[in-house]
């Protein structure tokens, strides 16, 4: 079910209605009904695979209570590889089965043997990466005793399922959002206002900009070789906006929509094309993620504490298996490997962990911010393409001579004025928690923007938009 269909709109108050006026009576039924509403939300798309997500929570469920029971040490790391075996071996399964066959039948064609191909028809299980990640780093704190196994599995179950961060995160960790779970939720005006505000400027993104530019960019990057160089940039930096505008857009609703049942999900980005360098862009895009790694992946494997070189393998292994997480195209493993070496300069400079502060403006700052902001555009091109092979040659159509030409009309008209909206708001509000925050501006204009938005959001709207990270 998407955020922005019919379906949603009337899931969501009916949700809404019950939860707080027919199954508010007590923490269990409470409970009960989030996680039944999450498979119904879930089932929506295919109700096969509410077998997989029950399988991997009862699963983990079992194997924390038996490593919080077990003291042998030599048992308990047993039962935690199991854990990360099946979470693991199930995503690789459904996500990189056919990759990597391919690549190994093209390896052996490459020295003359030809192996049968092998491809199954496997349907990736929409959000299997996120609630896979979620239920993983459970059992990986329990392991590491920083925290104790729920007894509770109908608690356990609605965290897993838990419908507003279910298919696109934001990747929650146990620690935070579990023992919400154990609380009674009591309806709380403000709390629900605030939510209602971020699910508006996250449909703002998605409707109203994110889907306009997806059609542009669509054409650029399918007509990539007849188009000129100041065209193709145009379309990396549509891309750069869409998939910020796509994946934050989903992020602020999911938090939104949780607020409305009394819960608080993690910011997962902070303003992040404001960043003066590429390492801030990282501390503020997609923090679910980034944390997730670096908690679980960089750390474990010594993060910054040895020698220069070895951090800077840790970090290049890190964003290069942060891009495969992505998908199962050599295209997501460049362009993770490609921030990674983005990062290097600040490591050498020892600059890596320094805050800076990209929330005055100064020429300063915004040659770093249009700096940082054309490397991560670079970037996406590889993220965007479908094969390596049309990334490369994007590339090179843009450095041509073709380049100062005047771009093709792309939509610019509409374009531009949507893109300049969207900095111009984040920019007055980059020190909130959210873009709508209603300090120092009068009540009827406040309720005369949100109504212009709620009206503009209908004028754009399409059905069966997708969000691009349902993809992984």
């Amino acid at each position: 079910m998407l955020f922005n269909s019919f379906e949603f709109a009337i899931f969501l108050p009916i949700v809404f209605l019950l939860y707080w006026f027919v199954f508010n009576k007590t923490i269990r039924l409470q409970n009960t009904f989030l996680l039944i509403a999450g498979y119904v939300f879930y089932g929506w798309w295919d109700w096969r695979f509410l077998f997989l997500i029950a399988f991997s929570t009862l699963f983990d469920f079992t194997i924390g209570l038996l490593l919080d029971k077990t003291s042998n040490e030599q048992k308990r790391k047993w039962l935690f590889a199991s854990s990360c075996l099946i979470n693991i071996g199930l995503l690789a399964f459904f996500k990189y089965f056919n990759f990597f066959i391919d690549n190994f039948i093209t390896a052996f064609d490459s020295i003359g043997y030809h192996v049968p191909p092998v491809t199954l028809k496997i349907i990736l299980p929409v959000g299997i990466s996120f609630y896979t990640f979620q239920s993983l780093s459970y059992t990986t704190d329990i392991f590491r005793r920083k925290m104790k196994p729920t007894r509770d599995l109908i608690s356990f179950a609605a965290f897993i399922s838990f419908f507003p961060q279910l298919v696109a995160g934001p990747i929650e960790r146990a620690f935070h959002l579990l023992p919400q779970f154990y609380v009674k939720r009591e309806f709380d005006q403000e709390q629900a206002v605030t939510g209602m505000r971020q699910i508006l400027w996250g449909l703002f993104k998605k409707i109203v900009i994110a889907d306009t530019l997806a059609s542009y960019v669509d054409q650029i990057f399918a007509s990539y070789d007849m188009l000129p160089g100041s065209t193709l940039l145009l379309g990396a930096i549509y891309f750069s906006v869409q998939i910020y505008c796509d994946f934050s857009g989903y992020s602020s609703i999911a938090i939104g929509t949780a607020r409305l049942f009394g819960f608080s999900l993690m910011q997962n980005f902070n303003y992040p094309y404001f960043s003066l360098s590429v390492p801030e862009f990282w501390r503020k895009w997609h923090i679910s993620l980034t944390s997730w790694f670096r908690d679980y992946v960089y750390i474990p494997m010594g993060g910054s504490r040895g020698n220069l070189s070895r951090t800077i393998f840790n970090t290049l292994f890190v964003f290069t298996l942060s891009g495969f997480w992505h998908g199962a195209n050599w295209t997501f493993i460049i362009w993770g490997l490609l921030n990674g070496l983005f990062m290097i300069p600040n490591l050498l400079s020892g600059n890596s962990k320094q805050k800076q502060a990209s929330t005055s403006f100064s020429i300063k700052n915004l040659v770093a911010m249009l700096a940082t902001f054309g490397l991560i555009t670079f970037t996406w091109i590889f993220f965007r393409s479908t094969n390596v092979h049309q990334a490369f040659q994007y590339i090179q159509h843009i450095f041509s001579a073709s380049l100062i030409k005047y771009p093709v009309q792309h939509g610019m008209a509409m374009t531009f004025p949507l893109i300049a909206i969207l900095f111009l708001v984040e920019w007055l509000r980059k020190q909130e928690y959210e873009a709508l925050q209603p300090k120092n501006i009068p009540v009827l204009l406040r309720y005369g923007i949100y109504i212009s938005m709620i009206i503009i959001c209908l004028a754009f709207f399409k059905q069966n938009q997708s969000f691009i990270y349902f993809q992984f």
